[in-house]
């Protein structure tokens, strides 16, 4: 099963190495727990930052990166379209690279969509 990360990114260069090692060390996890593949999708929402430069880097260190570009700002919404797009994943989940939404609790996520263990 492939899990897709989608992380919309708008002058996150600070940030976003920090959230690509805790989610990696999560990402890390589920492969043993899980049997789980990831992805991680960076939207660059036209940073003025480094936030590309991050994301290229981090995509050169691990082929599970992968990354948008945006000319220019267009908002998170669009920032979130495009990384549905883009995704691959049979599953998939969207991610704040300041951490507000804790890689953490991905296998507790999983878990309640694998057993039905939730109410919709």
């Amino acid at each position: 099963m492939l899990i897709s990360l989608i992380v919309p990114s708008y002058n996150e260069e600070e940030a976003m190495p920090l959230f690509y090692k805790e989610a990696a060390r999560v990402a890390a996890g589920m492969e043993q727990s899980h049997g789980a593949e990831f992805e991680f999708i960076f939207v660059d929402d036209g940073s003025k930052d480094k936030t590309l430069q991050v994301a290229r880097r981090l995509h050169d260190q691990d082929p599970r990166v992968r990354y948008v570009s945006f000319s220019r700002n267009f908002g998170k919404e669009a920032a979130i379209y495009a990384g549905l797009k883009a995704a691959q994943g049979d599953y998939v989940a969207t991610l704040d690279a300041d951490l507000q939404d804790p890689p953490a609790l991905l296998p507790q996520m999983l878990d309640a969509l694998l057993t039905g263990d939730y109410d919709c």
